[in-house]
């Protein structure tokens, strides 16, 4: 092999072994220490779900219900209709999960609305779906309402298609005391900007 040759590659082993001991650590030296980092407050553990399995024992037997409904949705418009009738409920088989029979009249308009309604407790997820039942038609609606309660206020959401538009449905609960409560249906066209209230139950005993 040629002189020159034999200097090429003795000078890029020399080169190699130089770079490799750069980077190796120094024997006898740890290398620096990473500090750990502080645990921030979103990685903190989160308090405990709280139980909302009796949120609606409130609402268990029998109410007297007064509906303002408004017929045409989403179009501006302000005409209600109303009606009064009963709202009974009660527990399944002592568990969380209750079934309501609704049933209001306006006999000046000889309107008639029954319906009934299933609630379900989910303990993993802490909230509510809500049904609504056609027993007559042996149809359940879907998808149900979903949500739970804060305090004395409960929302509830879905979306669904009305009228070939896809919309936000919200339930909410409210004003409840052992002598009343109050539910209204809202609708939202623009994914929950604003909301149009098109039903309004109040509950007496």
């Amino acid at each position: 092999m040629k002189p020159y040759l034999i200097y090429l590659l003795v000078t890029l082993q020399l080169n190699l072994l130089s770079s490799t001991a750069q980077e190796s650590p120094v024997p006898g030296v740890s290398p620096p220490r990473r500090q750990p980092s502080q645990p921030s407050a979103l990685s903190a553990q989160a308090p405990p779900l709280r139980d909302g399995g009796h949120d609606f024992d409130f609402l268990i037997g029998n109410w007297k219900a007064h509906v303002r409904r408004l017929p045409d949705r989403l179009v501006g418009s302000t005409t209600w209709v109303e009606y009064d009738g009963i709202s009974n409920h009660k527990k399944i088989l002592d568990s969380n999960a209750n079934f309501e029979e609704f049933e209001v009249d306006n006999p000046e308009k000889h309107l008639h609305i029954k319906a009934q309604t299933l609630r379900l407790y989910n303990p993993d997820s802490h909230q509510w779906s809500i049904y609504l039942l056609d027993l007559d038609r042996g149809a359940l609606n879907l998808p149900p309402v979903v949500g739970q309660f804060t305090g004395n206020r409960g929302e509830f959401y879905d979306q669904e298609q009305y009228k070939g538009r896809s919309i936000l449905v919200r339930y909410v609960w409210l004003n409840i005391s052992p002598k009343s409560a109050r539910m209204e249906q809202s609708f939202s066209p623009d994914g929950g900007k604003t909301w149009e209230t098109n039903w309004i139950c109040e509950l007496a005993r």
